[in-house]
């Protein structure tokens, strides 16, 4: 039980050194994503004001059928893209909330450039 405290909390310590680089605002928000074993969540924020600009979900109707692996993030990531598009937002400011770049977390932010949103 220790080793998964001290785990979350050096994950605290990333997600707070990270955070103290990482700034969104309303042109450029920061894409804040949080993987658990069963769900996915990703949003675009704007920190100069603290709104949420877009969202995404596994657990929303439309996407609710996707699995939490490679292939089924990929999909969320594109659906993201497609909203930040909506909104005119073409630069971001990717925050990986102290998780490690590989595996999921890569496959989304790998969609949702290729939906054409640069960071």
């Amino acid at each position: 039980m220790k080793k998964l405290i001290e785990k979350a909390q050096r994950r605290e310590k990333r997600k707070l050194r990270i955070r103290s680089i990482v700034k969104g605002t309303a042109e450029r928000p920061r894409l804040s994503v949080f993987a658990s074993n069963k769900h996915f969540y990703c949003q675009a924020v704007d920190d100069l004001t603290g709104r949420t600009l877009v969202s995404v979900s596994d657990l929303e109707k439309a996407l609710t059928g996707t699995k939490i692996n490679i292939e089924g993030v990929k999909a969320l990531g594109i659906e993201f893209g497609k909203r930040l598009k909506e909104k005119k937002i073409e630069l971001a400011v990717f925050d990986r909330n102290g998780f490690r770049y590989h595996g999921v977390i890569k496959s989304f932010a790998d969609a949702v450039r290729e939906a054409g949103v640069k960071f």
